[in-house]
Order: C-alpha cells, then structure tokens, then sequence
C-alpha cells in the first residue's frame, strides 16, 4: 500500500500565485507524490488539503497559544494589552522561526485575504480557540467604544499577518543578519509596540464625532419597539 502523501508545510508556489493559481499537480509535487491519483485518493480534493494544511498549522498555534494562556490565567489572568499580544504572536513568529513550517504564514495570509470563509471554515471554531480568547480579553481590557475595538482589532490581525509574511519571506531569503529592517536585535519588541500603539491609541476628535453620527443615523432607523 502507498504511502499516505505528508502535507507541504512549505507550499512555496501557492505563496507565490495564491491557491486558485495553483494546479493539483503543482500540490502533488510539493507533497513528493508522483501522481494525482495519490492526492484524490488520500484528501479527496485540493480543497480538502487546503483544509488539512491549514488545521496542521493551527494546531500547533492553537497549542502554544492555550498553553501560554493557561500559564497567564493560572497567575489571576493578563494584566496588560501587551501580555495578550505576545501570546498572539509569539507562537507565530516562533513558527515562522522554523523551517519546518517556513511559507505556512504567507498561505494563511494568501487564504485570509482571496478565500476568508475556506479559512473559517478550515478553522471551524476549533482550530483557533486561543487566538479567539485572546480577542475576547482584548475587547474586555480595551477603553474604546465597542465598534471601534472591532475595527481596531481587524486591523491589527491584517498589520500583523502582513509584518509577519514579510519577517518570514525574509527569514527564508536569509536575508535578516545584515537587514536594518530584521536584522537588529530590537525588532520584535518594536514591532509589539508599533502594533500595541496602533491598536490602543486614542480615537481622535473626527473619529468620535463620524462615530456618533453613524450611531445617531442607526439610532434613527432602527424600529421603536413593538414596531414591525
């Protein structure tokens, strides 16, 4: 019987040209299967390999993360915007710091930005329960109104996916030594700190005032009660 086909950990074509731009056999050869049949017979689809290359990342993400939260949560849980961010990025950056899973970053990313509902759907709310913790303390910690904390937290995923596919691409070019940008030995704290300000900055005047009017124009529409 032949071999299962292992899952590239290292999908350098899809990072490239994205999944769409990628043929099955494209995906047979980055497994080191010698045919398509092996593919279909094992994962059924492309699709279903996307599936299984996504959950093999999450999981160890998922597992360093709720380790890390177990360890925050067992001392009376995070005490700062900061101490929830480096169990956001921390398990990835240490990912991505191995060579093993070097491209997954990028792909995830790809798939975030062409295909967010096969990444959802991948994930399946099991996959991910550590980052969605951490979400959840955030918005808890966060003295901003609640539609600018989502805003703001979509925007952090999106800044950090981005740095984190840069820092990777680098890594992988073996181009960080001698780089003014990855090279110096305060980079990932600075990139935490960018990223802490940018996401528990004040709102401006103009941000507050486009908020109360968008607040004030759904007020005004929305159905008084016992209205159909």
């Amino acid at each position: 019987m032949e071999r299962a086909p292992s899952v590239p950990t290292r999908p350098d074509c899809w990072q490239r040209r994205g999944v769409d731009g990628v043929t099955v056999q494209e995906i047979v050869t980055a497994a080191g299967q010698r045919n398509n049949a092996a593919l279909h017979y094992h994962f059924g689809s492309k699709e279903e390999l996307i599936r299984q290359m996504v959950v093999d990342g999450a999981a160890v993400l998922d597992q360093r993360r709720r380790e890390m939260l177990d360890e925050i949560e067992a001392r009376g849980g995070p005490k700062s915007i900061r101490e929830v961010m480096l169990v956001l990025m921390m398990p990835v950056i240490e990912l991505g710091d191995d060579e093993r899973w070097r491209g997954y970053i990028r792909f995830t990313s790809n798939l975030q930005a062409s295909k967010p509902r096969t990444l959802r759907a991948a994930l399946n709310n099991r996959w991910n329960s550590g980052y969605v913790a951490c979400f959840d303390y955030l918005k808890q910690m966060l003295p901003l109104p609640a539609a600018i904390i989502e805003q703001r937290l979509s925007m952090f995923a999106i800044y950090a996916n981005s740095i984190l596919s840069a820092h990777e691409a680098a890594l992988e070019s073996h181009n960080t030594k001698g780089s003014r940008l990855w090279g110096q030995p305060f980079t990932i704290e600075n990139m935490l700190d960018m990223l802490e300000a940018a996401t528990t900055c004040p709102p401006s005047k103009s941000t507050l005032a486009k908020l109360r009017e968008a607040l004030e124009r759904d007020k005004a529409f929305r159905p008084r009660t016992g209205e159909q």
